[in-house]
């Protein structure tokens, strides 16, 4: 019998190459939410195969805007709009099936079409159902004065279940809808018990998931493997988009105030069963400001009438809540801090030409507490209540506008030291800068 030695085994193999594997590109929030990430995705989603959302739920929200027509996005992909785009929603996620049906029909309402062939959801997703809403606000209230500023869409609660494994599944859905329903009920008694004044017909709403149970069972599939797989084939350019931001992850963020999933680069493989080998450009999106929505510390938030300015020009208020955001300086140390996390490999600096009519501008570069610098982002919340912040200050553009600029030179001067800066500090590249709304308002960086 002839036996070949591991080196020749080798050599064969090698007779028969497999095709190089698509190496995916990730678009991630560096702050705390709301930097404008559906704008980039957008703008690379036009040249992609697959779009892939991987963690969160419809607390989340992205507007694009597209020749006039402006979609917002909450759970679906922000490749849904696009016809020869795939879009998954994976295994990370919480869905709530209901208004992900009104989402659909708002944006086919939009001109979208074709989606349900373009449309798949991960069999591993669990699923949100009233009582995790309801309890999501009995739990926000009962904080009181440290309410966490939830947008009460059942997110937290619903992962919580997944944690404390009663959760409930897309694959249990399209499933025995008999043991569907013994879960969903005793689910139901779950958070009865724990939430007595929970005020939910539980026998309406078995009624209308067995009917949403068709509607998805053609949309719900393994999208471990379909990824996987679009991945080793090597002709397909794949997206992640994340949710929320790195500063809202539930490990890395300002905790409690926080989201329930991870939004940073973790989140991306365990959401959506994705290796790290296969994972290529991490491009994290900054607003060239700072905002955040809801309650929490903020070192750089200006409660003056600089901060009503970029409010008001910058039109911050949430997508999905309608909440003003709270408005600062940008802030270069939680931008390291959320830099060595992910890291980016490259930059979007978006609302640029929110700065314009400002004569000077800062940026947070030092935290100090007692006079002496902080070597990290702190860990916790209620040590940051006397931090000193130290700025750099930058001299405005001249109300020069921005929103014509297509170049990096055809920016005013100021404005390119600014973003320099930035680059120079950070170690990372400025890839792309957002000067406006539209989607051809964004520069491209050589």
């Amino acid at each position: 019998m002839t036996t070949r030695s591991a080196t020749n085994r080798r050599s064969s193999a090698s007779v028969h190459p497999y095709p190089s594997p698509s190496l995916v590109s990730i678009v991630l929030g560096a702050q705390w939410g709301d930097e404008g990430k559906g704008k980039l995705v957008d703008l690379l989603a036009s040249e992609a195969d697959i779009v892939c959302r991987c963690q969160g739920g419809n607390n989340a929200g992205h507007s694009v805007l597209v020749d006039g027509v402006e979609y917002d996005f909450h759970m679906l992909p922000s490749g849904f709009h696009l016809q020869n785009c795939v879009n998954i929603i994976g295994n990370g996620c919480v869905v709530n099936l209901p208004e992900l049906v009104e989402e659909i029909k708002k944006n086919e309402s939009r001109g979208v079409t074709n989606w349900s062939t373009r449309l798949f959801i991960s069999d591993r997703a669990h699923l949100v159902f009233d009582f995790h809403k309801q309890s999501d606000g009995f739990l926000e209230r009962g904080r009181g004065k440290s309410s966490l500023g939830t947008t009460k869409k059942g997110i937290g609660p619903t992962y919580s279940s997944k944690a404390t494994r009663n959760g409930i599944r897309m694959s249990d859905l399209v499933g025995d809808f008999s043991i569907f329903t013994e879960k969903i009920q005793s689910l139901y008694n779950y958070y009865k018990l724990t939430f007595p004044d929970l005020e939910v017909d539980i026998e309406k709403i078995i009624a209308q998931f067995k009917e949403l149970a068709e509607y998805f069972r053609p949309m719900t599939i393994d999208t471990i493997a379909y990824l996987n797989q679009s991945i080793l084939d090597g002709s397909k350019k794949i997206l992640v988009e994340g949710a929320n931001a790195t500063m809202l992850d539930i490990d890395f963020g300002t905790y409690p105030y926080v989201t329930s999933s991870n939004c940073s680069i973790g989140g991306v493989c365990t959401g959506l069963g994705l290796a790290p080998k296969y994972i290529g450009d991490i491009y994290g999106v900054v607003k060239a400001y700072t905002t955040r929505v809801g309650d929490g510390v903020f070192p750089t938030e200006l409660k003056n009438e600089i901060g009503e300015h970029l409010q008001t020009r910058g039109r911050e208020w949430g997508v999905t809540t309608g909440r003003k955001r709270r408005c600062g300086w940008l802030d270069l140390v939680l931008l390291r801090y959320t830099t060595m996390i992910n890291g980016f490999t490259a930059l979007c600096l978006t609302k640029l030409d929110t700065l314009d009519e400002l004569a000077e501008i800062k940026i947070a570069t030092t935290y100090k507490r007692n006079g002496v610098e902080l070597p990290s982002f702190p860990a916790s919340v209620d040590a940051m209540h006397d931090i000193e912040v130290e700025y750099v200050t930058f001299p405005g553009w001249n109300k020069c506008s921005t929103s014509e600029c297509r170049t990096f030179n055809s920016l005013p001067g100021n404005a390119r030291l600014y973003v320099q800066f930035i680059e120079q500090f950070l170690g990372v590249p400025v890839k792309w800068i957002g000067v406006g709304k539209d989607r051809m308002a964004m520069i491209r960086v050589f």
